[in-house]
């Protein structure tokens, strides 16, 4: 449950701005009260404490926007194709600052990496970051990204061109090639996340 000690006019103001609806607290102590996908904001003096089972639905639009970030993203399928899941992990030097993981339905392996990486941009992009360096244990998919492997299967030219756009929206970044241990995090999630499909 994150807690987030800011000025909460300030951060009604940012969640109203992103149109977030915030409503009164339901006590003499709560300031207000706001939620967003599977989250829920609430103000006291001096602080928000975010609930709920996705508390980065909220938690982006709150914390102060700048600095780095690493990202790490995994994705995988039972069958290529069949059900997939991605999982990916937002680490500054505060240590984790996000992850997530989800099922995506039938799809390649390939296709769960892109989703996994696009996943974890969009959330980094949430938080304002204005430096990314990506990281992943998909030799393809990171060499697809940076331009030295072709992409021939339409599937994958699309998602790789959605990647770029992602990545467009960063004043610098980086992805880069690691091995699967390296990745452990993010590969543990998007295991999760198949074992529910």
């Amino acid at each position: 449950m994150p807690v987030i000690e800011c000025d909460v006019e300030r951060a009604r103001e940012r969640l109203e701005d992103a149109g977030v609806i915030v409503e009164s607290g339901n006590t003499d102590h709560e300031r207000w009260r706001a939620s967003r996908g599977d989250a829920t904001g609430i103000a006291y003096d001096d602080k928000v404490v975010i609930q709920g089972s996705n508390p980065q639905d909220l938690e982006a639009l709150l914390r102060e926007g700048g600095g780095r970030a690493h990202v790490y993203f995994d994705g995988g399928a039972r069958g290529n194709p069949g059900p997939a899941g991605i999982g990916w992990v937002i680490v500054t030097s505060d240590g984790i600052v996000a992850e997530g993981n989800d099922t995506i339905g039938r799809a390649t392996n390939n296709q769960a990496e892109y989703e996994a990486l696009i996943a974890a941009l969009e959330a980094a992009r949430d938080y304002q970051y204005d430096e990314v360096h990506v990281r992943g244990d998909s030799e393809l998919i990171v060499k697809q990204v940076r331009g030295e492997y072709d992409t021939n299967n339409p599937e994958l030219r699309e998602r790789r061109v959605t990647v770029l756009e992602l990545l467009s929206s960063f004043g610098e970044w980086t992805i880069e090639h690691v091995p699967r241990e390296a990745n452990e995090r993010a590969d543990d999630l998007a295991n999760e996340a198949l074992d529910e499909a």
